[in-house]
Formats: structure tokens, sequence, C-alpha cells
């Protein structure tokens, strides 16, 4: 539960080393969350700015690929933190177009890191906060799903996906005390993206993390980082398609990266 100046106390970390996830974990704990577990596969290193400040770190072994394990996930951190205030599901792949178009495999088995991995543990998760009857499920979407470009469509498709899921799920849970944050970055220059070209109107993992509290804050069902994506996207969105085409051929990524990890 959220304590007396209404700041939250646990915090589960689905991808538990993910740059942005753990930007948004460690911007909790500096506003008070005191009991954090990093979920990732073969565990997650507890980052220096978590040891302190008298803040309980535990870490789980969670694999995306692995849905008959999730519910069971979920179980063991409730276990060690007990009801879960905040999840922050950040796990995922960014692979590479041209070589999915070459390893349909490949491709496939990205995707369902991307997407269905999500969904699985999502219910789990769901069906844990509606028991508990509160608490806010974080899904780091991206806008590579708001319109699947050429330069990366297998990425943007499962993108598009979990953005869709997460906003069914956010109507599943309502009115039952929980509720889901979709969080839509643009390209958000990490470790895992640097190899990549620069992209118009970029964000820090600092900024998705403000986003994040802000829209924990305000009861936001959305947000968007850097905040001026919104209107960009909607007028992206009215482009006739041949236009967007021409636009979608060209590699700069308007797509994030969540995960640590470039396979897991």
């Amino acid at each position: 539960m959220r304590n007396s100046v209404g700041a939250v106390q646990t915090v589960l970390l689905l991808g538990g080393r993910s740059e942005l996830g753990l930007a948004v974990v460690e911007r909790l704990v500096r506003e008070g969350a005191r009991r954090v577990v990093l979920a990732a596969r073969g565990g997650a290193k507890i980052p220096e700015a978590l040891t302190g400040a008298g803040v309980e770190t535990y870490s789980l072994e969670f694999d995306a690929t692995l849905p008959k394990t999730h519910a069971e996930l979920v179980k063991q951190a409730v276990e060690l933190v007990g009801d879960l205030d905040v999840v922050v599901d950040a796990f995922g792949v960014l692979g590479d177009q041209t070589t999915y178009e070459t390893d349909p495999v490949l491709a496939a088995h990205d995707a369902s890191i991307n997407y269905t991995g999500h969904v699985s543990v999502g219910l789990a998760v769901a069906a844990r906060l509606r028991r508990q009857g509160h608490g806010t499920l974080v899904v780091l979407s991206s806008v590579a799903g708001v319109r699947t470009r050429r330069a990366n469509f297998v990425y943007g498709s499962a993108k598009a996906g979990l953005d869709g899921f997460a906003q069914g799920l956010a109507d599943a849970l309502h009115g039952s005390g929980a509720r889901v944050l979709v969080v839509r970055p643009g390209h958000v220059p990490t470790q895992m993206s640097a190899h990549l070209p620069p992209a118009p109107f970029p964000a820090t993992p600092a900024q998705v993390a403000d986003a994040v509290t802000r829209g924990l804050r305000t009861g936001a069902t959305t947000v968007w980082a850097p905040p001026v994506l919104r209107p960009l996207f909607a007028a992206l969105r009215a482009l006739p398609r041949p236009l967007w085409r021409r636009m979608g051929r060209q590699r700069r990524p308007v797509a994030h990266q969540v995960t640590s990890a470039r396979r897991r």
C-alpha cells in the first residue's frame, strides 16, 4: 500500500536489467519505495543506487519465453515484499529487421518475447492486483507500435499488439482498484540502442521515469516521452499510406529499447 504521503512502498520490475525500467525503479525509490524485486533471466544484479537507504532488494529468475512460470514468479514476489504497489513491465528484445526477413524463426521467437510474454505475465500480474484491490501495472510500450514502419515492422507490430493488450487490460481492471499505465517513449539512447542512428525527439531514461511517476501521481492511463510525440503521432497516423511508406523505408528508429540484453 502507499504510505501516509502517497508514495508507493513495493515495486516489481519485469526485465531487471532494463535501463529504462531501472530508471523508473530508482526514481520510485527516491520518492519513498522501500521494497524492490528485480526479475530477469538468470537473475539481476542489484544496482548500487538501490542497495542503500534502507531499501530491501531481491532478485528473481524470470524468463519471458516460459509462460507456465509467470504466475509463480508473481507469487514469489508477493511472498518477498507483500502487496505489489507498482509492477514495471520493461522486458523485450530489439532485433534487426533485415535479419528477421531472412530468419523467420528468429523473428517469431523475438515477437513472442515482445508480445506473448507480456500477455502471460501481464494477466498474472493483473490477477494479483485485482485480488489486492490496488496497484498499477506500468507497461513500457513504444511509439513504434502506434503506426508500424517498414524499417522495423516485426518489432513495431509486436509493440502494437502489446499496446492494444495493455489498453484492453486497463479496461478489464476498471472498477477493481487496480489500473494500467501505458508508457509510449520515442527513441531512447541506451547501451543497447547506441549502435542505432539518432532519431527526432529522443528521450532520456530520466525523462521516461519522470513521465511514469507523473502518470502514477495523476492517475493517467497513457503518457508519452517526450510529450510532443502525442500530437506528432496524431498527425502521422493521418498521413496517406504512400507517403508513410516512403518515410518508413528510412532506417532511422522511432522505437526504444527496453532490455539490457539483445538475446535472453
